[in-house]
C-alpha cells in the first residue's frame, strides 16, 4: 500500500511522497520491495492513488528483475505491470477504501503491507505467512514497544487483544474465503521492526537509529569466549 499522502510528516511530507521519504539514504518503498523480494512472495501488486503521482511513476519506472519479468494483465487499465511489480491505480478514498479495491482485483490469498515500515524483514513476512495457514491474520505489537521505542502511536487504530492494547503494523494476510477484509486472526508480536510505522520525523529518526544498531551488531566480530 503505497499511495498515502503522508501529511503527519511535516517539512519531510511537503518536498516528498511518503513512499518516497529516504530512511538511511533509501526510499522506504525500496525496502519494503526488498524484503518482499527476499520473503516467500510470488508476485508484488503495488497500490498507488492520485495522492502519490510521483511514487507511481516511480513504480513503474523501476526496472527490478526481484519478481521476475512476466507482466500482468491491465487489459481493464487498472493495471500497469513493471518487471515484478504491478501498480494498481486505487481511487484514493483512504487506506481501507483503497485496500478494498485492490483485493477486487488480485487473487487470493495475499499478504498486505504498509509502505512506511522501512524496518521489514523477510523473516516477518514469512512468519506471517505461516502463522495465517489459510485463513486471514492482522499482526500487531504491544502500545507499550511503540512507547518504549519512542515512535507515534495512532491512538484511533489501537485495540486489545487478550489483556494488551496492541496497535496495528500495515502487516496483514487476507485468506481465500473473506468477503471482506477484516474478518481475521490476531498476532501480537513483541517485533521492534514492526513497531516502527514512519509517520512523524521521529519515526525516521528511530528508524535510522535502530538500523544503525543493527549494522553495528552484524559487524561486529564474534570471537567467541575468551579464555
Amino acid at each position: 500500500m503505497s499511495g498515502g499522502r503522508g501529511t503527519r510528516l511535516g517539512a519531510v511530507g511537503a518536498d516528498t511522497e511518503k513512499p518516497l521519504v529516504e530512511v538511511a539514504g533509501e526510499p522506504m518503498i525500496d525496502r519494503v520491495l526488498a524484503a518482499l523480494s527476499a520473503g516467500r512472495v510470488d508476485r508484488v501488486h503495488a497500490v498507488v492513488s492520485p495522492n502519490a503521482p510521483e511514487t507511481a511513476a516511480y513504480l513503474r519506472d523501476r526496472e527490478s528483475d526481484a519478481f521476475g519479468d512476466d507482466s500482468a494483465d491491465d487489459s481493464d487499465g487498472d493495471d500497469a505491470a513493471t518487471a515484478g511489480v504491478s501498480v494498481v491505480d486505487a481511487p484514493g478514498e483512504g487506506y481501507v477504501a483503497d485496500l478494498g479495491y485492490a483485493l477486487e482485483r488480485v487473487e487470493r490469498p495475499v499478504l498486505t503491507v504498509a509502505a512506511d515500515l522501512p524496518l521489514l524483514s523477510a523473516g516477518d513476512i514469512d512468519r506471517a505467512i505461516d502463522a495465517a495457514g489459510d485463513a486471514s491474520l492482522s499482526v500487531y505489537v504491544p502500545v507499550e514497544l511503540k512507547r518504549e521505542l519512542g515512535v507515534s502511536v495512532d491512538e484511533e487504530t489501537t485495540t486489545t487483544v487478550g489483556d494488551r492494547t496492541v496497535a496495528p503494523t500495515g502487516l496483514n494476510v487476507v485468506g481465500d474465503d473473506d468477503g471482506e477484509y477484516g474478518d481475521e486472526t490476531a498476532l501480537v508480536v513483541e517485533d521492534e521492526r514492526l513497531a516502527v510505522n514512519v509517520n512523524r520525523p521521529r519515526d525516521i529518526r528511530v528508524a535510522e537509529a535502530l538500523l544503525r544498531r543493527r549494522e553495528r551488531t552484524e559487524t561486529t566480530p564474534d570471537h567467541g569466549d575468551k579464555q
